[in-house]
């Protein structure tokens, strides 16, 4: 059984689903409205209402969690928590509330999982499809054949920004819907060719807003009785004959929904109007639905980081081989080192073997471009906080540490930098090993034992070691060395 939270903009919703043949069926399903997006003040940054009001929320879903024997839980931090600029400073409440780690993705990576959800739900394998996402604090649009996703991009307006900005005082008109409109069409304009309808087949709305939008014009008999341009037009006057979001009260909308319904809408209207979508079709299936099927696949031995990684090491012409030799034996040290836990286990073995991918811009400074492109290139399968792990440990796989001294604190990702270095140092030196021919250990000080015939055989191993051993003494850390026979 697997768990998937998701730290919406507007709502944390929570799913316990169990995989069953083909399937993930949902046993449990929770959700909050929250209005975290609603949360942010002037400055960017969450108010004190706004995380008391979600750390509550997590421990209620910790309570749920609890009850299940769950092989995996996976908690995924959406827009709002993407752009709060307290956000990395609410994390560690938020984390220990709920028990898990929490992870903000990417929107890039919030659509392929959105897209991998809704594929999962349907059955045509080779339909070319669009699918489109609006939530609180973004909108995703992705293109696919399949199961295999083709584009995906994520667009900073959503449901709550929405209907705040341009609905005020909650008053609803011609004017202010226009205006809303007019303003979601500007994001998508310039993005909008490449997902024209000569591209795709069927165009689908995964979001708990274009559902809810779809349910209010079959039950109230509006327009055509479908998400078409006449549908949400003649929904979008009769939310204008209410004149306040307060006053509308129709079949198949809950009044706490309608303040952001409104705005839900006017981003609909919009990319109907910028995208030429004649009809789109509801789908009950999305981010969290592909969080549990992303889950299942990695305990299945296919976990799509891998992929990108591969993808990526092809794409600037890595050398394999030396890729290989590094990954290889720096994974064998940091096991010799004993780290407490997992968690750098996967990022230093994707980390040596994208380490020298900054050789495409720079025989120099290769290790700060590739730490740059690794912190920002759209990975998929990948968080921001690995990717910027990652960044931190390649821009530490040569030269001084002072640049990463902070987060050297992190005795385990201290661990990998040592074992990522040594692997280098020994490849660099020609020096063909493997982790037994050494020994390596770390707790208050490096003890480091090397073939004595290595450093009459290689002369460079010596000056590099001595640089070593000054590096690490500059962040606090004495590194002892002893050739042995």
């Amino acid at each position: 059984m697997y768990a998937a939270v998701d730290l919406g903009s507007n709502s944390f919703r929570l799913h316990i689903g169990k995989h069953d043949g083909d399937a993930i069926r949902v046993l449990k399903s929770v959700r909050e409205p929250i209005r975290l997006a609603a949360g942010l003040d002037a400055r960017g940054n969450l108010t004190e209402a706004a995380m008391q009001s979600a750390l509550a929320c997590l421990r209620n879903f910790q309570a749920v969690l609890a009850g299940y024997r769950l092989d995996a839980v996976r908690v995924v931090a959406t827009s709002t928590l993407r752009v709060a600029r307290n956000g990395p400073a609410f994390l560690p409440a938020a984390e220990q509330a709920i028990g898990h780690p929490i992870e903000i993705i990417s929107g890039e990576e919030e659509g392929r999982l959105i897209y991998m959800g809704v594929a999962s739900a349907l059955a045509d394998a080779s339909e070319r499809r669009l699918v489109i996402d609006i939530g609180g604090g973004s909108t995703e649009i992705i293109l696919g054949r399949g199961a295999e996703i083709e584009r995906v991009e994520s667009f900073s307006v959503g449901t709550v920004k929405q209907s705040l900005s341009f609905f005020v005082g909650g008053r609803v008109d011609a004017v202010s819907f226009e205006a809303a409109i007019l303003s979601a069409r500007s994001h998508f304009e310039d993005a909008a060719p490449p997902y024209h309808p000569q591209f795709w087949k069927q165009a689908y709305g995964s979001s708990g807003t274009i559902r809810a939008i779809a349910d209010i014009i079959a039950k109230n008999n509006l327009g055509d009785g479908k998400l078409s341009p006449a549908g949400l037009d003649a929904l979008k006057l009769r939310f204008i004959g209410f004149g306040q979001v307060a006053l509308i009260d129709m079949p198949g909308l809950r009044p706490d929904r309608a303040g952001t319904i409104i705005g839900g809408l006017a981003i609909l209207i919009a990319l109907m109007r910028e995208l030429d979508i004649e009809v789109m079709q509801p789908v009950e299936a999305g981010l969290r639905m592909g969080v549990m099927w992303d889950l299942y696949l990695r305990s299945m031995q296919r976990d799509r980081r891998e992929e990108s990684v591969v993808a990526l090491a092809r794409k600037f012409h890595v050398d394999d081989e030396r890729a290989s030799r590094v990954a290889q034996l720096a994974s064998d040290m940091y096991l010799q080192l004993k780290p407490a836990g997992d968690g750098c286990a996967k990022l230093l073995r994707w980390s040596a073997l994208l380490h020298e991918m900054g050789m495409v811009v720079s025989q120099t400074g290769y290790h700060k471009h590739a730490a740059y492109m690794i912190e920002n290139a759209d990975l998929p399968g990948f968080t921001t906080r690995e990717q910027r792990v990652m960044s931190k440990m390649i821009l530490a796989q040569k030269g001084n540490l002072r640049k990463v001294a902070e987060a050297l604190s992190d005795t385990d990702f201290a661990k990998a930098v040592l074992a990522l270095r040594v692997a280098i140092l020994l490849m660099h030196a020609r020096i063909d090993a493997d982790a037994g021919e050494l020994r390596l250990r770390m707790k208050n000080r490096i003890d480091l034992e090397i073939r004595r015939e290595w450093v009459g055989s290689h002369p460079t191993v010596s000056y590099w070691i001595e640089k070593e051993q000054e590096w690490w003494d500059e962040v606090g850390i004495d590194f002892s060395v002893r050739s042995v026979a």
